[in-house]
C-alpha cells in the first residue's frame, strides 16, 4: 500500500498518492529546458499504451539542477501540452533533494536508493518505478530511456 503523501497539481487540484494504489506507478523528477527533455515524447507514448493496463506516469517539475525548470505552473503546463501533448498528471514543482524534499520523493529515494547507498537525486529525469502494491521500487537513471523500462513495466503490469 502506498503511503498517505498530499500531491497538488499544476493546476493546483489536490489528490493523495494513495489514490494511485493498485497501479504500477513510474514517477519522474521533470524539467522543461534539460538535455533529457526529449523522454517526454517517450513517456507519453509509455503512457497512452500501457496506461489502461494499470501504468499511472506522475511527473514532478523540479529546478533544484541548473534551474532547467524556472517556469510558473502555467509555463510548465503550456510547455507540456504544446511541445509533447503531455497527458499524464503533471504536479506542482517539488524540490527532490535537500531540507524541502517533498515527502514523496523521501519515500521514493528510502525504498529504492542509488549507488553505494546514497538517496540524493543526481539530475533531472531520474525515474522511479513501484509496483502495484506499493512495496517494491526500482531506481532508473536519468539517462535511461524510458523506451528501455519496457519489458520492467510489462512485469508489473
Amino acid at each position: 500500500m502506498l503511503p498517505n503523501i498530499s500531491l497538488n497539481r499544476l493546476n493546483g487540484s489536490s489528490e493523495n498518492l494513495q489514490n494511485y494504489d493498485g497501479k504500477v506507478l513510474l514517477v519522474v523528477n521533470v524539467a522543461s529546458q534539460c538535455g533529457f527533455t526529449n523522454q517526454y515524447r517517450d513517456l507519453q507514448a509509455l503512457y497512452a499504451e500501457f496506461q489502461p493496463q494499470g501504468l499511472e506516469i506522475l511527473a514532478f517539475p523540479c529546478n533544484q539542477f541548473g534551474n532547467q525548470e524556472p517556469g510558473s505552473a502555467e509555463q510548465i503546463q503550456s510547455f507540456c501540452d504544446t511541445t509533447y501533448a503531455v497527458t499524464f498528471p503533471i504536479f506542482e514543482k517539488v524540490d527532490v533533494n535537500g531540507a524541502n524534499t517533498h515527502p514523496v520523493y523521501e519515500f521514493l529515494k528510502n525504498a529504492a536508493p542509488g549507488l553505494l547507498g546514497t538517496t540524493a537525486i543526481k539530475w533531472n529525469f531520474t525515474k522511479f518505478l513501484v509496483s502495484r502494491d506499493g512495496a517494491t521500487t526500482q531506481r532508473f537513471a536519468s539517462t535511461t530511456s524510458p523506451k528501455e523500462l519496457l519489458s520492467d513495466i510489462q512485469a508489473l503490469l
